[in-house]
C-alpha cells in the first residue's frame, strides 16, 4: 500500500512539473516529463508494483532468483571454456569435425607471384613451397 502511494505521489509531482513547463511554453519538454510521470501511475494500475513488493518479501521468489543466477553462471562459464578452447566443437565420440583445420589460416595477400618483377621463377615457387610446408601440405 505504501509503494502505491509513493508512486502516485511521484506521478502527481511529475505532472505538476510538466504543467509548469507547459506554462513556460516548453511544450516538448512538458510532454516528455508528463510521459515519464505517468509511468509509475501505470505500473500501480497494472499491478506491477504489487507484484514487485510481493516478490521482494517472498523467500520462494529469492530462491528462484538464486536458481536463475546459477543458470547464468553455468552458461557464462561454459562460454568462457569454449572460447579458451578456440571454439572447437566436440561430438559424442570425442572426435572433432570441421571443414578447416584449427591451425589453418586464410591465404596471405602479401605473398604473390609477380612474373614481371625481374626475379627468377624459382624464387616465386620457393615462397609458395614454404607456405605449403608451413601448413603441412
Amino acid at each position: 500500500m505504501l509503494a502505491e502511494t509513493i508512486c502516485s505521489a511521484v506521478s502527481v509531482a511529475g505532472l505538476g512539473i510538466a504543467a509548469i513547463m507547459a506554462y513556460r511554453k516548453r511544450f516538448l519538454s512538458a510532454a516528455r516529463t508528463a510521459a515519464y510521470a505517468l509511468v509509475p501511475l501505470g505500473l500501480v494500475m497494472t499491478g506491477a508494483v504489487e507484484w514487485i513488493v510481493d516478490t521482494a518479501f517472498s523467500p520462494v521468489a529469492w530462491a528462484g532468483f538464486g536458481v536463475l543466477g546459477l543458470a547464468l553462471l553455468l552458461f557464462l562459464s561454459t562460454r568462457a571454456v569454449e572460447r579458451r578452447r578456440g571454439g572447437r566443437k566436440e561430438t559424442t565420440r570425442g572426435v572433432e569435425r570441421g571443414a578447416v583445420a584449427p591451425s589453418a589460416s586464410s591465404p596471405s595477400r602479401a605473398v604473390t607471384a609477380k612474373p614481371g618483377a625481374g626475379s627468377g621463377a624459382g624464387e616465386d615457387f620457393s615462397d609458395i613451397e614454404a607456405i605449403l610446408k608451413k601448413h603441412g601440405i
